[in-house]
């Protein structure tokens, strides 16, 4: 008589979830890695050979992603990843505005002097290197990640895990934009100068400066990314 097996065991409901957020984590890193881009059709099949993740994890985060605007699941064509178009552009910025505007004004009366001196000596010299001479590949790397860390750190400030999660999506497009439209890519003394502006105005414990240096700076990338 042939040996019975027992069947293989299903999957906890705690180890799913941990693959659909590696799924999820695993798309973002791609996306902003440029190995889907803007506007290209992707098949689940695609989306598995390239994380490396089940097709059941693949297929239940399409939902989320579609949600957040990521991409758009088309009947008979497969997976869209999400075009830079002008609405886009828009209404990323118009978000960043809205949430960064009463951020960095409870970050200037909450932030420490430490905090505010840490920000301002990294921005300080990365714009010193930047006007001395050209910077290499791994050094605009490190100007965009510091660009990055000022905004996220105002965020960070509010401790609202719903914002949070909210801008963090916001901020996929946002990138998604830079890298379609700008990059900091040569702009890094312009990008550094603008955040020393809004460092300035913070350093003034007034919050309607910082408002306005905030707003001047996300006005001014909203319009380079509209006219590049």
């Amino acid at each position: 008589m042939a040996e019975l097996t027992e069947p293989a065991p299903l999957p906890r409901e705690a180890d799913t979830g941990k693959l659909r957020e590696r799924a999820y984590a695993s798309f973002i890193e791609r996306l902003l890695a440029r190995e889907f881009l803007p506007g290209q059709f992707v098949s689940q099949r695609q989306l598995v050979a390239v994380t490396g993740l089940p097709l059941g994890a693949i297929r239940e985060i399409i939902p989320r992603l579609e949600s957040e605007g990521l991409l758009t699941a088309i009947p008979q064509r497969g997976i869209q990843i999400a075009h830079v178009d002008v609405n886009l552009i828009r209404e990323a910025f118009q978000f960043r505005l809205f949430i960064e505007k009463e951020a960095v004004a409870l970050f200037t009366t909450s932030a420490s002097d430490a905090t505010l001196a840490r920000l301002r000596a990294q921005h300080e010299a990365i714009l010193e290197r930047a006007l001395s001479r050209d910077l290499t590949k791994d050094e605009e790397d490190e100007a965009q990640a510091v660009d990055w860390n000022l905004h996220d750190s105002f965020i960070r400030a509010l401790k609202n895990e719903i914002i949070a999660t909210a801008y963090k999506v916001n901020s996929v497009k946002t990138r998604l934009i830079n890298q379609d439209r700008f990059r900091i890519d040569g702009r890094v003394v312009p990008v550094m100068r603008e955040h020393l502006a809004v460092v300035a105005a913070i350093e003034t414990r007034d919050p309607a400066r910082a408002v306005a240096a905030i707003a001047d700076h996300i006005n001014n990338a909203r319009a380079l990314a509209l006219t590049v």
